[in-house]
């Protein structure tokens, strides 16, 4: 059974995709967040094979915030977003499934993340439209300011979280 996290500060949202994921068996929700802080210490607690993360959440924290969290703990995300980044983050989650989504769509992305968390290869044929997978291999967006690499990636978004705390 995969464990679950979803962190997601709108409660009603929440209860949906709980309700959504636990529609099939294999799936179990362990635990829901509505900011970092909650959802570090649900992953501390319930130790979830996978997060279910939103961008935007409660006490100005984010889900970007989250995801550099969670990869401490080793608790890999997919985000789950009404407006999905602008460019792929695959060093913060496996991929972006865009809201408005149905209790299908849910299963075919927690079914790609569980793929790639087993190391299966083959992705599944029919996957949602409004999934953005995050694939290692993509070349690095024409952003300014852009830094492909993990550790990059990771420091600068680590100085912005500090930057907006102090």
């Amino acid at each position: 059974m995969l464990k679950i996290l979803v962190v997601e500060d709108d409660a009603q949202l929440a209860s949906t995709i709980k309700y959504l994921v636990e529609d099939n068996p294999r799936y179990r929700v362990v635990a829901t967040a509505e900011d970092a802080d909650g959802a570090i210490e649900a992953a501390e607690r319930h130790q979830p094979h996978l997060a279910l993360v939103d961008l935007h959440l409660a006490n100005g924290s984010t889900g970007f915030a989250v995801a550099v969290r969670l990869q401490d703990l080793d608790v890999p995300c997919l985000f789950v977003s009404g407006k999905p980044p602008s460019f792929a983050m695959p060093d913060l989650a496996l991929g972006c499934l865009t809201k408005q989504f149905t209790a299908e769509d849910v299963h075919r992305a927690i079914g790609l993340a569980e793929d790639r968390l087993r190391g299966r290869d083959a992705l599944r044929m029919r996957l949602p439209s409004n999934l953005h997978v995050y694939d290692q291999a993509e070349s690095a967006p024409d952003v300014p300011g852009f830094i492909p690499s993990r550790r990059s990636l990771r420091t600068r978004i680590e100085h912005w979280i500090s930057a907006q705390q102090g």
